[in-house]
């Protein structure tokens, strides 16, 4: 019992066998428990899971035009659901429209209580400003430790695999364009392992009742969604 709750101290084993009907003493527990070598803490993959609902992650990456410009889009994820809450494409970040972007995603009261990002000098005193108004707690990821901010760079990867590693971008427009209609192949017809594979809008199960298969183009051809039609 108390090697598999590592949080319970003596009193609470011995309070749990008590309700098992086992006479014991307390000073009987502390003796033959489970000595830890340090307290113990949750580790960083718990955290993320117990606020998973609470929590969203934000994000920068880096998009190369036909021109050889460089484009930014920055990335607002919701980790419940995996949704992209909001996202914004500019040549020139600063923290003053990094603020602006986070203000633009959760307006009025619906601000997230967690906002998870890397130590990226765009994030300075404005965008952190307007986190605590927001009544946000950022939690920042160690230096150089993208693993620790998973869901969101697993997103960009998707975006980059199954999106722009395969058009040409032209412009923030194009980039702009490019992107919405990827997301909204993301969240209304993607499957995800983490969600059992459902999608973040959700996705009903269609029964062979319901008609023959048909193939919907999605992002331009270079997806399809495959649902059930009337003959």
């Amino acid at each position: 019992m108390s090697s598999v709750n590592v949080l319970w101290g003596a009193p609470r084993l011995h309070g749990e066998l008590l309700k098992l009907g086992i006479e014991v003493s307390q000073a009987t527990v502390a003796k033959y428990m489970v000595k830890h070598r340090k307290p113990p803490s949750q580790t960083w993959r718990t955290f993320l899971e117990n606020h998973v609902k609470q929590l969203v992650s934000v994000d920068f990456f880096v998009v190369p035009t036909v021109s050889f410009r460089i484009l930014y889009v920055f990335l607002v994820l919701a980790h419940e659901r995996r949704r992209v809450v909001h996202f914004n494409v500019t040549e020139h970040p600063t923290a003053e429209w990094a603020a602006a972007q986070l203000m633009q995603a959760f307006p009025w009261d619906t601000a997230p209580s967690y906002i998870l990002r890397d130590r990226d000098r765009v994030y300075a005193k404005t965008f952190r400003t307007s986190a605590a108004d927001m009544q946000i707690t950022e939690v920042l990821t160690a230096a150089r430790s993208p693993w620790q901010n998973p869901y969101v760079e697993r997103l960009i990867g998707s975006i980059r695999r199954e999106c722009l590693d395969h058009v040409i971008v032209m412009n923030e427009y194009s980039l702009r364009r490019q992107i919405a209609c990827y997301l909204d192949y993301y969240h209304g017809s993607r499957s995800h392992l983490s969600l059992g594979k459902d999608c973040p809008d959700g996705r009903a199960v269609e029964p062979p009742e319901l008609g023959r298969i048909v193939a919907v183009p999605k992002v331009g051809g270079l997806h399809h969604r495959y649902q059930r039609r009337a003959a």
